[in-house]
């Protein structure tokens, strides 16, 4: 690349210029050294074929411009003092992130092996995309990230999530345009309006145009200004354009747009915390329009390079091609090592002043490592909302309204580091005992019809967009900087955030292996609105899936519950509160439901994840002659119910009546830190005796959990079979045959001397069936003996 002239006139001295675009060399440098070497890291001698690394892994195209606006903001934080962090939302670009955290000496802080000098360098150079190593993006190796960017769409939200209750914050969230094409990025431009400038932190979106994606144009790059300028004005931003491909001028124009909206940032929160908030802000943000593979090759072999897609990963391989080679190391040497390290192979010393020091350093800043500045939750005795049961089965109540009392009372214990995130659902799911407490975030107008519910307020902390994307990514960021809270949504769209919560799951999983990684609080969902009652909403409505995807997950970090009652959904909320690095799963439907186990008991239970309910069972201790078996609180009552009935018709078969609350129960210990043992689980659910499971979700989820297990072969599982429409509770559940009735057929079908003595019962079984059918047909809803039924 050529020199930077001195004596330029712009915003900053040429001084300032010369140094400012060295450091920038220097990351370069280091950018490319990634991709390629292996050796020869500081080109002591002339480049040969065995300093390359055979199979060549990275992208280049991002990392000029994300390693600019670093360098940049480094001018800033020092000249400011502020509290900043960086998130690569184009996080395949890692090396821009990975090059200056080793500039600023973090990198070799936390990995002492990687020390500032040849040999260091050539270690960190040899370990990226390379077995052994690090992976080719912002992962939880790398310092200062807390957004890996793997998967595309979620720098903003986890930026916003960041400044959340951090008022002394700013979040520099650099969004790729490739990225800027996902449905959840489009949506997170939305945060805005969510951010409270007297109690948050800010968050400077930098929307980084370098035109192309792996292998076309991006579409934000090739609309006018004009159009792109509304879309941002549009979404409630102040839009600045940093635009150029001559290195000189985009130094300066960046130099004096941060100061620019720096100033913006700081005059919103000083007038909002002076004089109190009064309008919806328009935060500032930065469009930086630069090449793609900036100052790399322009040209390989006749074929355009830098300003094109074939900038967007490795541009060129080397393989055995001594041309290649050559056009590498004239590469390298463009950026001049020899004037930016010493004879060691450190950065020079005038460049070293040029970045932060200590925890203001951009890769070392302590909200990248959340859990270092957790506080624990002060969490009320959840045993003070507990639901009085005298008698199993008998009383009802709304199991979430029940929990929303306790979250309501942690919500005021701990105002300043919990918050409720909802998808626009909080009242439908019956969680509104929270709101007497705080309101729902709204920055944005606030109408005469508004006030009268008293439900929106600038100062509220239930966090509610329709948009799961969104607001999963808001809990992430808050979460990963060191806060507290929860998620709850509609069962079925909870797979909105399926791949979310795969990569927040795979990142937990790779902390625990990191040593100085802090625990950070677990990441709790709340399913509701669950596929048993959404009998009104139809098919479109019923899908118990999620749970499928998270036992794909890490056993180390993924946990299931469904509480059958509010007491146990009481306990299980508390531990999961309570707990660290997880992702903690609960099911739990709103609607009416029966109580089982009064406080003392539903403790019990729920510690032990697993167990026999003796008020339900018959065979007294003895052998069973078979298992009932259940999870969920639908599934619960439909079994107790087919436990009545075949009580009713046989009392001398002996019924052993087991509830699962914690579902890795089933899972062999060896596969599952909860996992029982094959001892414990055979002296559940025998060895040989027919177990009939009513099942929450899928029917073979309960298959794949229990396969290695010696009874596996007599498990029959019930459960959603993808029937249903819109129907009564009971026709949804006969249609997949969790019913009752068909339990009972069940148990009769499986248990050898009911197969001929039980056909009359069986036969009325099925009449019952098809009576109940015609009824909700006719009727529109259950019978009475169904709706108002209760255990005897």
């Amino acid at each position: 690349m050529d020199k930077i002239p001195g004596g330029a006139d712009g915003f900053l001295s040429a001084e300032e210029l010369r140094r400012i675009d060295a450091y920038w060399r220097a990351s370069l440098y280091l950018c490319v050294g990634m991709i390629f070497l292996k050796d020869n890291p500081l080109l002591k001698e002339p480049l040969k074929f065995e300093h390359i690394k055979k199979r060549l892994l990275g992208h280049w195209g991002t990392d000029p411009g994300q390693a600019l606006t670093w360098v940049h903001l480094n001018r800033v934080i020092k000249k400011y003092d502020l509290n900043m962090i960086f998130i690569s939302g184009p996080g395949h670009g890692a090396p821009a992130t990975l090059a200056n955290a080793y500039l600023e000496g973090t990198y070799s802080e936390v990995y002492p092996d990687k020390s500032e000098d040849a040999e260091g360098m050539k270690s960190f150079f040899k370990q990226f995309s390379f077995p052994g190593g690090i992976g080719s993006h912002c992962t939880p190796e790398t310092p200062g990230s807390i957004h890996e960017g793997g998967e595309l769409g979620y720098s903003l939200s986890h930026a916003f999530g960041a400044a959340f209750d951090n008022p002394d914050l700013i979040v520099t969230a650099v969004v790729g345009d490739g990225e800027a094409e996902t449905g959840p990025l489009a949506a997170s431009w939305h945060s805005n309006k969510f951010l409270n400038p007297i109690r948050d932190g800010a968050v400077l979106p930098i929307l980084h145009l370098n035109g192309y994606k792996i292998s076309n144009p991006t579409v934000l790059s090739r609309i006018s200004h004009r159009q792109l300028e509304s879309l941002f004005i549009g979404y409630g931003y102040k839009p600045h354009f940093v635009e150029g491909s001559d290195p000189e001028t985009v130094h300066q124009l960046m130099a004096e747009t941060l100061e620019t909206v720096i100033a913006e940032i700081k005059e919103i929160q000083r007038e909002a915390r002076t004089n109190g908030f009064t309008e919806l802000p328009e935060w500032p943000m930065i469009v930086l329009r630069t090449p793609k593979g900036w100052t790399g090759p322009r040209e390989v072999d006749g074929h355009k390079v830098e300003d094109f897609w074939r900038a967007h990963q490795v541009p060129f391989d080397v393989g055995d091609n001594s041309a290649r080679l050559k056009l590498l190391e004239d590469w390298l040497k463009s950026y001049r090592p020899e004037e930016l390290f010493d004879e060691a192979g450190r950065l020079v010393k005038e460049l070293r002043e040029l970045a932060p020091t200590g925890p203001r350093r951009l890769s070392a800043n302590p909200v990248t490592n959340g859990g270092m500045l957790c506080k624990a939750l002060r969490l009320p005795d959840f045993q003070d909302y507990a639901v009085e049961v005298t008698d199993p089965g008998t009383a009802m109540a709304e199991n979430t309204y029940v929990l929303s009392a306790f979250l309501r009372d942690v919500m005021r214990a701990n105002m300043d580091r919990f918050r409720f995130f909802c998808p626009d659902e909080t009242a439908s799911n019956r969680l509104t005992a929270i709101y007497e407490v705080t309101k729902k975030t709204w920055m944005a107008e606030i109408r005469p019809e508004d006030a009268d519910e008293g439900e929106l307020s600038p100062d509220g902390r239930v966090m509610e967009i329709l948009s799961e994307h969104t607001l999963e990514g808001w809990l992430e960021g808050y979460l990963l900087s060191g806060r507290h809270g929860l998620l709850a949504s509609y069962e079925a769209f909870i797979h909105v955030i399926d791949s979310m919560f795969n990569q927040h799951a795979k990142w937990l999983a790779k902390c625990r292996e990191i040593p100085w990684r802090s625990s950070i609080a677990s990441l709790n969902i709340l399913v509701t609105s669950t596929v048993w009652r959404q009998d009104h909403n139809g098919f479109s409505h019923q899908d118990p899936g999620f749970l499928d995807v998270v036992t794909n997950k890490s056993p180390d970090v993924t946990r299931i519950y469904l509480p059958p009652d509010a007491n146990c959904l009481l306990s299980v909320a508390y531990h999961c509160l309570k707990s660290t690095n997880y992702v903690n799963v609960i099911v739990a439907d709103k609607k009416p439901h029966l109580q089982y186990l009064n406080m003392a008991e539903a403790v019990k239970h729920c510690s032990k994840g697993i167990g026999i309910w003796n008020w339900a069972s018959t065979d007294s201790g003895a052998e069973p002659d078979v298992v009932m078996a259940c999870a969920g609180d639908v599934a619960s009552m439909e079994a107790l119910a087919a436990t009545a009935l075949l009580r009713d018709h046989f009392p001398e078969i002996k019924i052993r009546f087991i509830n699962v609350v914690d579902l890795f129960k089933l899972i062999p210990e060896s596969e599952h830190p909860h996992g029982l043992s094959n001892q414990d689980f055979n002296s559940l659910f025998t060895i040989d005796k027919p177990v009939v499971f009513n099942f929450h979700g899928y029917p073979w989820l309960i298959h794949k959990l229990t396969y290695r297990r010696s009874n596996q072969k007599n498990l029959h599982v019930r459960g959603y079979k993808e029937q249903g429409n819109i129907n009564t509770p009971l026709q949804l559940a006969m249609l997949n045959q969790t019913d009752r009735f068909n339990l009972a057929i069940d148990v009769i079908d499986r248990v050898p001397k009911l197969q001929v003595t039980g056909a009359e019962v069986k036969e009325w079984l099925k009449d019952q069936i098809i009576e109940h059918s015609n009824y909700a047909n006719e009727q529109g809803m259950d019978k009475s003996e169904i709706t108002e039924w209760k255990w005897q």
